[in-house]
């Protein structure tokens, strides 16, 4: 009983030290240091380029990095790392993903709903936001507390037992869709990145409100089923459209010259 209790009190003293807010005041706690998230999304970056086949297409590779370069080039500098990377995977999965390290990857197959450089812009910038917003540092933080990432987290950080742990420090990341392990982002923070990433990609030039036809889009993609990979934890059509439509309303006119990745 009195280790029990020691535990707990130490564990909501690291919990108070650790607190922080989210770029909607949302409080989270964050364990990790930004160098310890930077590591753990590029082994896991290097590690997906060694699995998935890498798009050699010039044209589609040379659209994809202007989008993300217009989004990105409006970021202040981030801590723990110092350039984005961006990677094309020749797949049809309807999905993209932004890794802790300032890694992004794009799958050829969501160039099929995102039909023009803004509806694109719109889900790198989502998923951009999850970086911004240290989603995976409060989701792997959360799991610390509950003693459920306790083994994953440290052997994670050490390169030599990464292997041992891919597939449980891919799906804290976000990626477990791809590697067989779904521990998915909550709705929450899907929301906040929604709202986080709309404003990156209008900071950047790109037209907001395509925002909401990206996701009619994806609507129509899931032909009623199953939906496409990226909006399987999501909240629902109608309310994603309510929210980014609502968002839009009060953005300012930033006045930013329109980039030209067509």
């Amino acid at each position: 009983m009195y280790n029990s209790l020691k535990r707990l009190t130490l564990l909501s003293a690291i919990g108070l030290m650790a607190c922080s807010s989210s770029p909607t005041g949302r409080q989270q706690l964050l364990l990790f240091s930004d160098q310890d998230m930077s590591t753990l999304g590029a082994q896991s970056f290097e590690q997906m380029k060694q699995d998935q086949k890498i798009s050699t297409n010039h044209k589609t590779n040379a659209y994809v990095q202007c989008v993300a370069k217009a989004v990105t080039s409006h970021l202040p500098a981030q801590a723990g790392f110092k350039d984005w990377e961006v990677v094309v995977f020749d797949s049809e999965q309807v999905n993209a993903f932004a890794l802790p390290g300032g890694k992004i990857g794009v799958y050829t197959g969501l160039l099929d709903v995102a039909k023009n450089q803004d509806q694109l812009a719109t889900v790198i910038g989502h998923e951009i936001a999850h970086v911004l917003a240290d989603h995976s540092n409060e989701r792997l933080s959360q799991s610390q507390l509950t003693n459920a990432g306790l083994q994953i987290t440290s052997a994670a950080l050490g390169s030599s037992q990464y292997a041992q742990y891919q597939s449980a420090t891919m799906a804290a990341l976000g990626l477990g869709i791809q590697y067989g392990v779904l521990l998915p982002y909550g709705r929450t923070q899907e929301s906040e990145a929604d709202l986080v990433g709309l404003e990156l990609m209008a900071k950047a030039g790109f037209d907001p409100t395509q925002s909401v036809e990206l996701w009619k889009n994806m609507a129509k993609a899931s032909g009623g089923s199953q939906p496409p990979e990226l909006l399987s934890t999501h909240p629902s059509h109608s309310t994603r459209i309510q929210d980014l439509s609502a968002k839009i309303a009060s953005l300012p006119n930033y006045n930013i010259k329109r980039p030209n990745c067509l």
